[in-house]
């Protein structure tokens, strides 16, 4: 892979690399969830009913939170 490729995650890699369950995923992406985070990367469309994420926006966000 070069530098510049773009890896896409579908949701079971996301909740694998972020070791969380699918809803809580779209728990971060729903305003109206108390889980809600603005911050959590949106997903890429890559079909009529197919989503993915950009991996290294996973990897960001997962650095930039709190550890404890």
């Amino acid at each position: 892979m070069h530098k510049n490729d773009v890896m896409i995650l579908r949701i079971r890699e996301v909740t694998g690399v972020l070791g969380v369950s699918r809803s809580t995923v779209y728990d971060y992406m729903d305003p109206r969830s108390p889980r809600h985070d603005p911050t959590f990367p949106r997903p890429v469309r890559l079909g009529r009913a197919a989503v993915g994420w950009i991996q290294s926006e996973i990897l960001e966000w997962l650095a930039s939170r709190p550890r404890g």
